[in-house]
């Protein structure tokens, strides 16, 4: 702030040099804000150090205060839930996990229907003449019907390999190693991982099939007539080894006539996309037919490798950005393009020798009224509806999801337990 000067003391305009008249100063005072309260209690919590007669540092005092928690002596824990000698293990039921429903259950459609009658066309013929693959539109049911298929082989005694995921095949997600004798990549990790699925899902077929030729693993020999069990423990016992035993069992299965095979894999687009997410030494990308697991595929799905009495089916997945339907399949299984295409885009040959003798077995995009009429009455009949079950109810779930059966589930009665 400035001072006010006297008017009678002001300078004049010009001053000579005989003029000795002084120049009042113009001083500045500054202004400080009162000290707070909170100054103060922040300086509390900084005490000066103390220092003893020599000057030396002396040790602080720490306050008396009562903590929050203290431990109380053992002597004073008398309650027996303190005494580790005398614990026992409770004894609790087996964890059920929560079901909304009290069995699973599916609706037999139209599609089912065909793909039961080709499945039972398949089991007289090699597998080269029953290769499917199933189309549609996203939530149609592809995956589920590929399912269905599974469970009717199953109960219908056939021996079954089923690839729920093949997008783990290729997204680099188990470990893998280079051999030099069959100059693919081997995936140990998920060689054994399908192996103990098989043995699990095939236990009871698995006992009345043998070896038809002697099989020499290193310094092991199988002679022929050997139980296949045999040969998948040496798998299963030595992950290292899983690839090789995982080939020959493909190979033991498609000499066999006993009874029919089904190989079942489903985000079966994946096995044809140009590229894998696995590298090379150099950070190269692995072709997907350069993976000991996928070319293994590729080759009975192609028809290169059969079965002699036996399926092949796929489903397709849009589910997955990264590994899209590719061109080559695409053609092959007759779907029309969703990009501008022409001749001039260029074509992988071996994915389309590959997609060969394909066969396309589209899935309807909807629920008709009465298969979503029969899912709707499940559950009802299982009280999973927390809405009053009526016609209208139906018809407003039925309208919401435009009878896409994946919606109609997840949009649709799940909705109603928020309801």
């Amino acid at each position: 702030m400035l001072a006010r000067v006297p008017s009678g003391s002001m300078c004049p305009p010009s001053l000579g040099a005989t003029s000795r008249r002084l120049v009042p100063s113009v001083s500045q005072v500054r202004g400080y804000a009162a000290k707070g309260q909170s100054l103060r209690t922040q300086r509390q919590g900084f005490r000066p150090k103390q220092r003893d007669g020599q000057g030396n540092l002396m040790p602080a005092k720490r306050e008396k205060r009562l903590g929050i928690f203290r431990p109380l002596p053992v002597g004073q824990l008398q309650n027996p839930i303190f005494r580790s000698d005398q614990r026992h293990e409770l004894e609790l039921p087996a964890f059920r996990p929560f079901r909304l429903l009290s069995k699973p259950c599916s609706v037999v459609r139209d599609v089912t229907l065909s793909v039961i009658d080709k499945l039972d066309e398949a089991s007289r013929k090699p597998s080269r003449e029953s290769r499917v693959v199933l189309t549609g539109a996203p939530g149609s049911g592809k995956s589920f019907t590929l399912l269905q298929a599974v469970q009717y082989c199953v109960a219908k005694k056939w021996v079954v390999l089923y690839v729920p995921r093949a997008l783990t095949l290729v997204n680099s997600s188990t470990p893998y190693s280079y051999d030099l004798r069959t100059r693919t990549y081997f995936q140990p990790v998920f060689s054994y991982q399908l192996m103990q699925r098989f043995k699990t899902v095939n236990s009871e077929l698995l006992k009345d099939l043998t070896l038809q030729r002697d099989f020499v693993l290193e310094r092991r020999t199988l002679p022929q007539g050997t139980p296949i069990t045999d040969l998948l423990d040496i798998g299963l016992k030595d992950q290292t080894l899983a690839p090789l035993v995982l080939s020959a069992l493909f190979s033991e299965l498609s000499s066999q006539k006993s009874h029919p095979v089904l190989l079942a894999v489903d985000d079966f687009q994946s096995l044809y996309s140009h590229t894998s997410s696995y590298r090379t030494p150099r950070f190269e990308s692995i072709k997907t037919y350069h993976l000991s697991i996928p070319r293994l595929l590729l080759d009975f799905a192609s028809g290169k490798t059969s079965f002699a009495r036996g399926a092949v089916f796929g489903a397709l997945s849009t589910g997955s950005t990264q590994f899209q339907l590719p061109i080559e399949l695409r053609e092959a299984l007759g779907i029309p393009s969703d990009r501008p295409i022409g001749p001039y885009v260029k074509r992988s040959p071996p994915l389309v020798e590959y997609a060969q003798g394909l066969q396309n077995l589209p899935v309807p995009p909807n629920f008709s009224v009465n298969e979503a009429a029969s899912i709707f009455e499940v559950w009802t009949q299982a009280n999973a509806l927390h809405t009053l079950p009526n016609d209208e109810l139906f018809m407003a779930k039925y309208s919401e999801a435009q009878g896409n059966p994946r919606d109609f589930v997840w949009k649709g009665l799940l909705s109603t337990l928020t309801s």
